[in-house]
């Protein structure tokens, strides 16, 4: 995954507040209960030092998407008084979380987006198909078409009626027309997202019409076949359901190949695979590191020293970073995650129930 998109979060040099939300909104009272937890987090933030501006404008910021049904959470990061960032996450945090530390801790954020794939949703019939486009992480499309096409002859008409093969012929016509039409926005839809997979379902015959059309001219992304419609209420939802659970397994089968990639990475003098805190902060301020890789759970992370003048430079203690006045120090995980950012490195959990040293692992660069 990149990181890329949390460098303003590193950009100044004062203490962070990050906050991780639950914001789902599924209980009829579910903004008084994000208020409750907001008021909780901003108790938090007060203890650790945070001043009134930096908590003020996290107080016009927090809220979630309150027009996004079903769970979701929220990342907010202040410092100084300033917004640094908001972000609406697919899943709620495993906790809630508020600290301020003298860098953004975006674990839990950068684990949320890790698990979110861009991905194209089809839902097709004889009369056309509904298309839909998500960039990894969003809750509402970057492209959307639907289209009905012509519904004249949709319908075969019942054996032994009046010029029965011809109305069958042109029904097929209008049913391969459609599903051609359905084809070219697919492969539209996919090359938008630059799609992981593509997730088609709906009408029998369609679906096979339009496995043709497809097999022609292959669009970007896996085909997979799931459960739904567009027929009606109780087919959409369906529908979403069928490709939560194709997208969550796409993730995994995904993760667990980067995985198997790590463990198959020869280690010794040449090492292109390396394990453990001491050995994988050293790449990273050497800017060897192509991807980092970290365990969920940093349950007893040791403290590492860290400094503004050298940011990628990580160290186990003050002195290893000689006689730098702005040296500080924090979560190993938070600080490992700022030197992969600015080290351009890419990200990846480190899934259950493969284990890791220290829980961190990295594939090097060279």
């Amino acid at each position: 995954m990149d990181l890329q998109f949390l460098r303003p979060l590193y950009e100044g040099g004062s203490a962070v507040a990050s906050v991780h939300l639950d914001t789902t909104r599924e209980a009829h009272d579910s903004g008084k209960q994000i208020e409750l937890r907001w008021r909780a987090a901003r108790r938090l933030l007060a203890e650790q030092g945070a001043d009134e501006k930096t908590l003020t404008v996290l107080d016009e910021a927090v809220g979630g998407v309150p027009d996004v049904p079903g769970p979701q959470g929220e990342a907010l990061f202040a410092a100084a008084g300033q917004l640094l960032g908001v972000y609406t996450m697919a899943e709620p945090p495993r906790a809630d979380s508020a600290t301020v530390l003298p860098v953004a801790d975006p674990l839990d954020l950068v684990i949320d987006r890790d698990h979110q794939l861009p991905h194209v949703v089809v839902a097709v019939d004889r009369e056309g198909a509904d298309v839909d486009a998500y960039p990894a992480a969003a809750h509402e499309p970057s492209f959307r078409r639907t289209f009905h096409g012509s519904t004249l002859h949709i319908s075969r008409v019942r054996a032994g009626a009046e010029a029965q093969p011809s109305f069958h012929r042109r029904s097929v016509n209008v049913w391969s027309e459609n599903t051609a039409q359905a084809a070219d926005d697919v492969r539209a839809a996919a090359a938008e997202v630059d799609a992981a997979v593509i997730l088609i379902a709906g009408d029998p015959k369609a679906l096979g019409l339009l496995r043709e059309h497809l097999a022609e001219r292959p669009p970007a992304g896996r085909l997979v076949y799931v459960e739904g419609g567009r027929a009606d209420a109780s087919a959409r939802a369906g529908l979403r359901a069928s490709v939560d659970e194709a997208v969550r397994e796409a993730m995994d089968a995904g993760h667990r190949q980067v995985l198997e990639e790590l463990k198959s990475k020869p280690a010794g003098g040449h090492e292109q695979a390396l394990e453990g805190i001491p050995a994988v902060k050293e790449a990273l301020a050497q800017g060897r590191v192509e991807t980092l890789f970290l365990a969920a759970d940093r349950t007893g992370d040791p403290e590492l020293y860290a400094s503004r003048r050298d940011p990628m430079a990580l160290g186990t203690d003050a002195a290893a970073l000689g006689d730098d006045a702005e040296v500080f120090s924090g979560p190993a995980g938070a600080l490992l995650l700022r030197s992969a950012v600015l080290g351009d490195a890419g990200f990846t959990e480190i899934l259950p129930p493969m284990r890791c040293t220290d829980g961190v692992a990295a594939l090097l660069r060279y």
